[in-house]
Order: structure tokens, then sequence, then C-alpha cells
């Protein structure tokens, strides 16, 4: 086989193959995936040290369960459904050990005399029009935000960065979280919520 025939094949053929013993065809799906999928776990952990663990054994994982791979459904939200188990666990494990970095705590975060307004407060990481002289001012805007985000309830969290920064559909996410599409939507309601309860007013990016 060769490589350029392997990068023409679907991700679901690329996996298929690869349970099937075509070890080359993991490296691809690596390679199509790590960058948007280590975004995802950089932003749900709010840690980088702690994003490239929970990739290394979102892979592992996947590796191990190439066999149990049916090819029904799209890889790539098995491939999140992966990952979002691993951070589930290593959410888990934060909770318990308090081994991860330092967040910002809720009331650095929180507004002195009012609320963010929810349709506009998780845009400030995607804020493409900023002028050089702002970089600072929006790091630190990023840096809050990352910091409030790290503090919702898992399955809040998880729904927020896969609805807005991957994109994926509410029917996507429910199939990842294993929930209704009802109670994805409740779950991305109050983490917005959250969100506009924690940031301060300046956060919040023009309209």
């Amino acid at each position: 086989m060769q490589a350029g025939d392997t990068d023409q094949r679907s991700d679901e053929e690329l996996m298929t193959a690869y349970a099937g013993g075509e070890a080359e065809c993991f490296a691809v799906l690596v390679r199509r995936h790590g960058a948007a999928l280590l975004g995802y776990l950089r932003r749900y952990s709010g840690d980088v040290a702690a994003a490239e663990d929970l990739f290394q054994e979102t892979f592992r994982r996947v590796h191990e369960r190439a066999g149990s791979y049916t090819g029904s459904g799209k890889f790539r939200g098995w491939l999140y459904t992966v990952a979002t188990n691993v951070a589930l666990d290593g959410y888990r494990k934060q909770q318990r050990r308090r081994r991860w970095g330092k967040t910002v705590s809720l009331q650095q975060l929180r507004s002195k005399d009012g609320e963010a307004s929810p349709e506009s407060t998780v845009a400030v990481e995607d804020n493409a029009t900023i002028g050089p002289q702002d970089q600072a001012d929006l790091a630190e805007q990023q840096r809050l935000v990352r910091g409030a985000i790290a503090q919702l309830p898992e399955k809040q969290r998880a729904t927020l960065v896969l609805a807005y920064y991957e994109k994926l559909s509410y029917k996507e996410i429910a199939e990842i979280l294993k929930c209704s599409v009802g109670a994805v939507k409740t779950h991305m309601f109050r983490a917005v919520r959250a969100l506009a309860q924690m940031l301060p007013v300046e956060v919040r990016p023009e309209r």
C-alpha cells in the first residue's frame, strides 16, 4: 500500500485497516486529528501539560480498542468520545488529588457590578480582528476565560468546548456524552450562564 493511497482513504477505512494490521494507518489518523484534539483537551483541562498527557492516553486507548471499532459511525465522533472519557477521568482525579495547575478563583473572575452577556461571554478567544496593541489585553482575557471554563462542572465544560470550539452539533455531543439532545442543551445553557456570572464585565468583547 502506497502512502498516497493511505492518505486518500476515509477515517473509517483507516481505522478498520489499522485494526486489520496496517500499522501505518494510525499515523495518518493522528496527523489528521491530532492538532484539533490537543486543542480540545487543552481547553478542557486548562493545562498544557495535562492536555498532553490526556492526548497520549486518548490515542493509547484508540490503539487498544481498535479491534472493537465497528465503523458504523463517524470516526471523529468515536475519537472524541474516547477523548472526553479520558478527560472526565482526569478531571475526577484532579478533584480528588488537586494535582493540576492553578486556575483563576471565582472571586477574581466575578464582576463587581453586573453580569456579562451570555451571548458574548465565550467569544473572546475567537476574536480574530484584534489589533497588535491589544494583544496583552486579549491574552489576559483568554486567561480569564480558560480559568472560568476550567471551573465548570465536567459535563457543562465538555458540552461548551465541543459545541463552541470544536463546532460539533448537539446531536454529536449527545452521542459523545451518552445523553439526550435535551440534556446537551441544558448543559450548554447552564455553562454559558455560569460563565456570564463568573467573568468580569470588561471581558465582554465589543459587539
